[in-house]
């Protein structure tokens, strides 16, 4: 998959969002830049940009994943397989429920995916330098190209959805003592229980991930 990098663009995600919907570009590609001044982030927030952090965006044809991955948990793969990456370089990322980078208690990064047409487009945020107050950074030092080639690769092995979340199901422990946003409100993950597509069951709801 190529990746197209850029000094700068407001987002990543807009930007393929937008290259696709006008057949600019055509999947697979992705997208990276040195610094963004909009990003998107959960629930519509926006992703608070430090140059030399992590703006990554990349899309693939539906199909092109892998045949058993609950759509509404492209999120959480996407997620599981840059987790992967960045800790066999050394790193003690893990992932909270959904989506969302910690290095201990501390929130570095997440994942927002978004459906266009046949097109699923992911965007990965990470502080791999910089970080605002009650955030973290990254505890390895990997610069934001070459870490975006390494997750392309990850992704172009097509591993399975059983395979990823055998392994994610065991760290989902870690998330129990966390917090997440249900609508509007912050609700506790403790009496979660995590279901084999990906999504959880709280407060007598299902949910899911993709967002």
């Amino acid at each position: 998959m190529e990746i197209l990098w850029f000094k700068h663009l407001p987002s990543t995600h807009k930007y393929l969002i937008e290259q696709i919907k006008s057949k600019n570009i055509l999947p697979p590609k992705a997208v990276g830049v040195d610094f963004q001044s909009d990003g998107v982030g959960s629930r519509g927030n926006s992703w608070i940009a430090e140059e030399g952090n992590l703006f990554f965006s990349f899309c693939v044809e539906e199909k092109q994943l892998p045949k058993d991955l609950p759509l509404a948990s492209t999120s959480i793969y996407f997620s599981w397989l840059m987790r992967e990456v960045l800790c066999s370089l050394g790193s003690k990322v893990w992932l909270k429920w959904p989506n969302d980078f910690y290095i201990n208690d501390k929130k570095i990064g997440g994942t927002i995916t978004t459906k266009t047409r046949t097109s699923i487009i992911g965007s990965i945020g990470l502080n791999l330098v910089l970080a605002p107050s009650d955030f973290g950074v990254l505890d390895i030092k990997i610069e934001a190209k070459k870490l975006s080639e390494l997750f392309i690769k990850e992704l172009e092995k097509n591993i399975s959805w059983k395979n990823v979340f055998s392994k994610y199901k065991i760290e989902f422990q870690n998330s129990l003592g966390f917090t997440f946003h249900l609508d509007g409100k912050i609700v506790s993950l403790a009496d979660s229980k995590l279901n084999d597509d990906g999504s959880i069951e709280v407060e007598r709801k299902r949910v899911y991930s993709l967002r």
